[in-house]
């Protein structure tokens, strides 16, 4: 395996059922290029993710975590994103006391036709992944 580089880290994505999952389909949909090992699961709004949901995906390998937010699309409540905001601040704090890098865990309102933007986000995370892979 010496000489071998990494091309892709592992990156776990909550995404939301009606607004942000969309926008994935429809970068798969259009051959937008992104990393091959993202992986996704949906829940019903961005607020929804929890702390520990994060920490265990980062316990089980994943190097990055990406919540796909609803921004002010959401169907559940306009606070939405700043309900999501809060969990990713106290998210980082766990991060910073388990030695983990916070820059690890990324948070972008996704819309349903953000299909570019999505695919800007997973380059963007991944490219951070390898080169800070002890983060």
């Amino acid at each position: 395996m010496a000489g071998i580089t990494k091309k892709s880290a592992k990156i776990l994505v909550f995404s939301t059922e009606k607004i942000s999952d969309p926008a994935i389909d429809m970068a798969g949909l259009l051959k937008l290029h992104y990393p091959p090992t993202v992986y996704t699961i949906s829940i019903p709004c961005s607020s929804a993710v929890k702390s520990r949901w994060i920490l265990h995906a980062f316990e089980k390998g994943f190097e990055g975590v990406f919540i796909a937010a609803d921004g002010s699309d959401c169907t559940y409540g306009e606070s939405c994103t700043e309900k999501t905001g809060k969990i990713i601040g106290r998210t980082h704090e766990l991060m910073k006391q388990q030695n983990i890098d916070p820059a690890r865990l990324r948070m972008a309102a996704i819309c349903s036709v953000c299909s570019e933007s999505f695919v800007k986000q997973m380059k963007s995370l991944n490219e951070y992944l390898l080169k800070n892979p002890n983060s």
